[in-house]
């Protein structure tokens, strides 16, 4: 979708909305763009889906930046995430464990997904197990994590667990 300014403008008529956001009704082509010229402004179409469509009145320049902004936005993403929601696409750390994990190894790791959550971001707990005999410690070590951070976050859905380990979601209160 383009973003047409000024001439590039070629329906007859438009629905003009002003500098503040006041809506000035729908005036033909030629009257949008003298009242444009003569303020020094810009006209900007944004959509050309609708009949009129939609023109705004904005600051000289930055019909250009804006065409440029919308530009930059349609653009295909080359994202792994791409074509999912925005939550979908913040990025998560993920912090791994070990089924059998050290004391200290912990301790630092759930010292790290606390500042984590505390700055507003979510994590990924993910536990690796190597055997099904695992499974049930992978998954016990999780609850010890949530038990730990049920201060600063909230778990996302239930504990996830698979043939090869168990994770987690936890968002920030």
């Amino acid at each position: 979708m383009a973003v047409l300014i000024n001439e590039q403008i070629r329906a007859s008529e438009v629905d003009l909305t002003g500098l503040s956001g006041e809506h000035l009704g729908v005036v033909s082509r030629e009257e949008a763009l003298a009242m444009a010229r003569s303020q020094g402004l810009d006209l900007v179409c944004t959509s050309l889906m609708s009949s009129p469509p939609p023109c705004t009145l904005v600051p000289k320049g930055r019909g250009k930046a804006l065409a440029q902004k919308k530009a930059a936005s349609t653009k295909p993403d080359a994202s792994p995430n791409s074509g999912k929601s925005k939550s979908a696409k913040e990025k998560v750390k993920e912090f791994r464990f070990t089924a059998h994990i050290e004391e200290h190894d912990y301790d630092t790791k759930l010292r790290q997904a606390d500042k984590h959550l505390r700055s507003g971001k979510p994590v990924q707990l993910v536990v690796k197990a190597t055997g099904a005999k695992e499974a049930a410690a992978a998954k016990a070590v999780l609850e010890r994590l949530l038990m730990d951070l049920k201060d600063v976050g909230v778990k996302e859905s239930g504990i996830q667990t698979s043939g090869k380990g168990s994770q987690v979601r936890v968002n920030p209160k």
